[in-house]
């Protein structure tokens, strides 16, 4: 495991400890980053039953996923697939126990915003890594109850493609980042409903590397 604690600066390969913070690109990163701290979420709420009769009640739709490297390289000639050489990048939050719970990368829908374009911008602002969405996860819906508010959360996860970025901990809200892979995904996962994702994730992805290898595409450097 490859992971980035107030400091270092690591990925799975050499071609991911390319700095992030160069060009207009990153400059208009940077800034989304300093706003995005200003309308960060509370870390995830208990579940609590649906709503009672009296209680308000309000929606909230969040959006993320897991970027993914090394998919082409991860196919040998006769087209098996090591899911040990295809990673994913990970956030860890303490909590009030101070135990360290690992999570995928997520955060609000704002506005009319795509949901595929809030997966990418929240597991880069919570990771550091730039990636696109390929293809869909799935979702999961919970109730909890924050300030006397009954909320119904759903959240989208995606799969995204690494293209670019270093491992980093800016948000204030991440105590890690971490690059896992793909095969030690599951036992990570704090959470059981992203346990279940992972589970699809790992059933997906040997299919999805053998059409990156067939069409020559390889991870950036």
């Amino acid at each position: 495991m490859t992971s980035h604690s107030k400091g270092a600066n690591k990925g799975p390969n050499k071609g991911h400890s390319r700095g992030r913070k160069s060009g207009a690109k990153s400059g208009a990163r940077s800034a989304a980053r300093s706003g995005a701290r200003k309308r960060r979420r509370q870390q995830r709420p208990q579940q609590a039953r649906p709503a009672s009769k009296g209680m308000a009640t309000r929606d909230e739709v969040s959006s993320g996923g897991l970027v993914v490297s090394g998919l082409a390289e991860a196919v040998d000639a006769q087209g098996n697939v090591d899911l040990a050489q295809i990673y994913v990048a990970l956030i860890g939050r303490l909590d009030r126990r101070g135990r360290l719970l690992w999570s995928m990368p997520k955060g609000h829908v704002e506005g009319d915003e795509p949901k595929d374009l809030t997966a990418q911008r929240e597991v880069w602002e919570e990771t550091g890594i730039y990636g696109e969405v390929f293809a869909s996860l799935g979702v999961i819906d919970y109730w909890f109850v924050s300030d006397g508010v009954r909320i119904h959360k759903t959240v989208h996860h995606h799969l995204l493609r690494y293209v670019d970025g270093i491992l980093n901990d800016e948000d204030p809200e991440v105590t890690e980042v971490a690059w896992i892979p793909v095969s030690e995904l599951i036992e990570h996962l704090a959470y059981a409903d992203e346990r279940r994702l992972a589970r699809i994730a790992h059933d997906l992805l040997p299919d999805f590397a053998r059409q990156e290898k067939a069409a020559g595409k390889v991870t950036p450097r």
